[in-house]
């Protein structure tokens, strides 16, 4: 896959099939109309173009009420990549790109700097100024454009809509299962291993303190998880706290991961965690030892969890 980061540098195509959305989370949803634009331009000797957009539209146009994202802009990157389009174009989204026509976009770039002869959108998918850009908008105007269109219908599962509202709401619930389901695959963040007070190690629990890549990842509800941590390829079991440690006055909100026998000094690495079970809420105790007994708890329940 090819990713552009400039629509400049992207070379008109004979004949391109296209999909466009913010695909924040690449999940099942998004999947799905991404398997149906590699075989549509398998089966019409097309290339495949994805178009997507950063910042995350509502970043910009609604800056006082952050949507907390499901993907950096690197994983999504990734995980796109993973359905093997041909070609990834990010398009730099402001309040002027806002601000432009549905016509304005169908024409300067999907026509004009793509070559889209066959359009994929999802459900409900609208855009140009005002969203006025609607699959009946599209339809009705196809032979103008010169261009196909298809809508992919709704993706259920056990009535509950695949969107990235509804998994941004399971995780902020600690449903790790509904956001399995949703996603088809666990949840993860990728950060850097900072300096913390060390005061894990003083327990027995050395943890890794996580500072996200991404300022606006959503990060799961506070509680204790089981995890799994990558570390220069290789996946480690271990259990990770998300809060403000209030059995020893902790003040800012940390994410901090304990992994199995593991003795690597991993200061300024790059980890990423898998969240695969909530455990249970964070809550404060009433002595240190009374907090290193349920450490030691959670560590079971992990090791219980992982292996299951």
């Amino acid at each position: 896959m090819k990713v552009y980061r400039s629509i400049d540098d992207f070379q008109k195509l004979d004949s391109a099939v296209v999909t466009s959305g913010t695909f924040d989370g690449v999940h099942l949803g998004h999947r799905k109309i991404l398997t149906n634009l590699v075989d549509k331009a398998r089966k019409t000797n097309s290339e495949s173009v994805v178009i997507t957009f950063w910042p995350h539209p509502r970043t910009v146009l609604q800056p006082d009420q952050p949507t907390r994202l499901l993907t950096s802009l690197e994983e999504k990157i990734e995980l796109i990549g993973e359905s093997r389009p041909d070609h990834l174009i990010i398009l730099p989204f402001s309040r002027d790109f806002s601000n432009q026509s549905s016509l304005e976009f169908i024409y300067k770039i999907l026509i004009g700097q793509i070559g889209t002869k066959y359009l994929i959108i999802g459900y409900d998918h609208r855009f140009g100024k005002n969203r006025e850009g609607s699959f009946e908008f599209l339809k009705e105007n196809a032979a103008q454009f010169g261009f196909e269109v298809e809508e992919i219908p709704r993706e259920d599962i056990h009535n509950v809509t695949i969107s990235s509202t509804n998994i941004r709401k399971s995780l902020q619930q600690g449903d790790l299962n509904e956001v399995l389901t949703l996603l088809g695959r666990p949840y993860f963040l990728t950060g850097t291993v900072v300096h913390g007070e060390k005061i894990g190690r003083k327990l027995g629990f050395p943890t890794a303190n996580i500072q996200p890549d991404e300022t606006l990842k959503l990060i799961p509800c506070d509680g204790v998880y089981a995890i799994e941590a990558e570390w220069q390829d290789k996946k480690y079991p271990g259990m990770m706290n998300i809060g403000y440690r209030p059995t020893v006055g902790g003040l800012s909100h940390v994410i901090e991961a304990h992994l199995f026998d593991f003795n690597e000094k991993i200061y300024e690495d790059r980890l990423r965690i898998y969240f695969r079970y909530y455990i249970r809420p964070e809550k404060r105790f009433s002595s240190l030892e009374e907090l290193k007994s349920q450490l030691q708890t959670d560590r079971l329940s992990a090791l219980d969890l992982l292996k299951s």
